[in-house]
C-alpha cells in the first residue's frame, strides 16, 4: 500500500515545486513595496507582476485586485466592506469562514442534491431592504458547484451584490461569471499559505477591514507579505486542467463503493476531485482515524478547528439527519498518483470489513 496517500486537498494542496522557487527568490528581496528606493521598487515590480498574474488568470483586471492574509480574509473583507446598508443572505451550506464573518445572515436553503434553492432566493431578494449575497461556488466538503450564474441574474434583477467564495473552485473549475466580489486562496491551488485575494468588480471600493498605511490602495492595510504572494502567482502560472484524470480516479472509487456507501450531492455538478463518502453507523471521526493508520489522509468535512471532528453542518442542511456525522471527504490533489483509487479502495474496504466483524 502507497504510504501517506494524502488525499486532503480541500484543506491544503501540496506546494507545487514552481511556487517553492517563487518563495525562495522573493525572500532574496529586502525592499518593502512601499518604499522609493531601489530595492523597494524592486519589491513592487515583483508584486505589481504578482497582481497582473492573479488578474490575468482569473478573470480580473490587476487594479481590482486586493491581496490578504487569505481566503478568510478575503471573504471578511467583502463582507464587512460590501454590507453597508444591505442585509446579507448566505446559503445554509456556506464555510464557516462567511457564516461567523456575518453572524445576522439569513440562511437560504439547499435542495437535497446541495445547490441552492433559486426560488427561495428570488423570494428572500423579493422582501425586504437590498442585500448582500454570499455564495460559495463549490462546497468543501462534497464539492457540489452552485448555479452562480443564475444567482447572479436574480442578484442584478433585485439591485443586490454578490460574493462568491471561490476558494475552492479556482484552478479545478472555470470560475463562474456575474460575481461582484471573489475570493481566493493561494495554498489551495498549491501556493504557500498566507496569502490570498480579493477580486472586485470595477467600480466597487469596500471599506477596509484592516486600517493601515495605505498599502492595496487603501483597501487592506499592512506590508504585503512579498514572498507568499510571490509563491501565490507561481501557483496560479502552474495549474493545468487535471479535471479529466482526478474525476477518472474520483469515479472509480466511487464505482467501487457504491453497493457499500452513499455520495451525498452526487447528482449535482461537482468539483472534479472531490467526493464525500458516508457510510451509515460509522462515525466519521472513526473513519478518518482507521484511514489515518492505514495512511490514507482524508478528513470528514472542513479543516477550520483543529481536532474538531462531528456532524457536519453541509450534510445536515442537505437533509442527511443523523448520518451528517458518518461522511468523510477525499479530495485529490494536483499530484495524486494514477492508482490512488485502488490503494484507496482497498484501504476503505479493510476498514469496512472490520467493523462489520
Amino acid at each position: 500500500m502507497t504510504p501517506g496517500l494524502s488525499l486532503d486537498a480541500n484543506a491544503t494542496e501540496p506546494l507545487r515545486p514552481e511556487a517553492r522557487a517563487a518563495v525562495l527568490a522573493a525572500l532574496d528581496l529586502p525592499g518593502n513595496p512601499s518604499s522609493v528606493h531601489a530595492e523597494g521598487r524592486a519589491a513592487r515590480r515583483l508584486l505589481e507582476d504578482s497582481r497582473a498574474t492573479i488578474a490575468t488568470r482569473f478573470g480580473a483586471r490587476p487594479q481590482d485586485v486586493v491581496f490578504t492574509a487569505g481566503g478568510t480574509e478575503a471573504n471578511a473583507l467583502a463582507i464587512h466592506g460590501l454590507s453597508s446598508g444591505r442585509r446579507i443572505l448566505a446559503g445554509a451550506t456556506e464555510h464557516p469562514a462567511i457564516l461567523r464573518a456575518a453572524p445576522g445572515a439569513t440562511l437560504l436553503p439547499v435542495l437535497p442534491d446541495g445547490t441552492i434553492d433559486l426560488g427561495a432566493l428570488d423570494t428572500a431578494l423579493s422582501s425586504g431592504s437590498p442585500a448582500l449575497v454570499c455564495l460559495m461556488a463549490a462546497n468543501n466538503e462534497t464539492g457540489v458547484l452552485h448555479p452562480i450564474a443564475a444567482a447572479a441574474e436574480l442578484c442584478r434583477r433585485h439591485g443586490a451584490l454578490l460574493h462568491v467564495d471561490a476558494v475552492q473552485a479556482a484552478g479545478r473549475v472555470p470560475l463562474p461569471p456575474g460575481a461582484d466580489s471573489l475570493a481566493l486562496s493561494s495554498h489551495k491551488i498549491g501556493g504557500p499559505k498566507g496569502a490570498g485575494a480579493l477580486l472586485l468588480r470595477p467600480g466597487l471600493d469596500p471599506a477596509p477591514l484592516i486600517a493601515g498605511g495605505g498599502q492595496e490602495r487603501g483597501r487592506r492595510g499592512g506590508t504585503e507579505p512579498l514572498p507568499a504572494i510571490a509563491g501565490f502567482a507561481a501557483a496560479a502560472r502552474a495549474v493545468q486542467d487535471a479535471a479529466p484524470r482526478l474525476a477518472a480516479i474520483r469515479d472509480a472509487i466511487e464505482a467501487a463503493l457504491t453497493p457499500y456507501a452513499r455520495f451525498p450531492g452526487q447528482s449535482a455538478p461537482r468539483l472534479p476531485n472531490t467526493t464525500a463518502i458516508l457510510l451509515p453507523g460509522a462515525p466519521a471521526e472513526t473513519q478518518v482515524i482507521a484511514l489515518d493508520l492505514a495512511g490514507m489522509r482524508v478528513s470528514a468535512g472542513a479543516a477550520c478547528s483543529s481536532g474538531k471532528v462531528g456532524a457536519s453542518q453541509v450534510l445536515a442542511a442537505m437533509g442527511f439527519g443523523a448520518d451528517a456525522a458518518c461522511a468523510i471527504r477525499v479530495s485529490l490533489p494536483w499530484n495524486t498518483p494514477d492508482d490512488a483509487a485502488q490503494h484507496f479502495v482497498a484501504a476503505w474496504q479493510a476498514m469496512r470489513g472490520r467493523r462489520a466483524a
